[in-house]
């Protein structure tokens, strides 16, 4: 297993966590399968939905996160050349919030999906059979980050994705009554405000996961 060994894991702004975790993956040939771990993860990898249907959309509070397998790192001391000595499974997250309520949250919505992408990861299927179990595990999976990307204001992802399906509907709004007259407009706006609903979060609103307004709508 991997680890950052005490602290300095971070990077985090107030409540804006940024995870990086290298799970080991199993060397050798999959049982029933002519392919070796690191080749079916990386096929599991490639089949998962993306976007809105991807299931880290259905993880609450997730500002962006990635999956892949980092194969080697080359790096030449001054007498010989170093490699990693196996594969790993790469899970960064940029999250709102704390990192444990976090992993115990992906958990809870996505456990099958979970279980399916680290199933050949060293001592996952050993060790991992719970929400608490799986926040252990990618914890000592966990390396120090030393860039945080920061988009997100640290406002919980249902203000930035309400703030996101505002501005789109606004623009979308202002570009169809150009040229209206005052009252055309202000009977449009009023509308229009009753539609988007300002103050209410969970809906009308972003999609998580939705690259545009209309996949958004389609899905809301």
């Amino acid at each position: 297993m991997v680890g950052a060994g005490g602290g300095g894991r971070l990077p985090k702004s107030s409540k804006h966590y940024g995870l990086t975790a290298l799970c080991p993956i199993k060397l050798g040939t999959a049982p029933g399968r002519n392919s070796s771990y690191e080749a079916v993860v990386r096929e599991t990898l490639a089949g998962l939905d993306s976007h809105e249907r991807s299931p880290m959309a259905r993880v609450p509070n997730t500002y962006l996160a990635r999956l892949y397998i980092l194969k080697d790192v080359f790096y030449e001391g001054r007498s010989q050349q170093e490699h990693l000595k196996s594969q790993y499974l790469f899970f960064g997250s940029d999250f709102h919030g704390e990192l444990e309520p976090y992993l115990r949250g992906m958990w809870e919505n996505i456990e099958p999906e979970v279980r399916l992408i680290w199933q050949h990861c060293v001592a996952f299927g050993s060790s991992v059979n719970s929400a608490e179990s799986f926040v252990d595990y990618i914890k000592k999976c966990q390396v120090s980050n030393t860039f945080l990307f920061n988009g997100s204001n640290d406002r919980p992802l249902a203000e930035q994705l309400k703030g996101l399906y505002l501005k789109q509907e606004f623009g979308d709004f202002v570009a169809s009554h150009q040229g209206a007259s005052d009252d055309e407009l202000r009977s449009a706006f009023l509308s229009f405000a009753e539609r988007v609903q300002v103050t209410k979060l969970d809906g009308p609103t972003w999609r998580p996961g939705a690259q545009t307004l209309e996949s958004a709508r389609t899905h809301s």
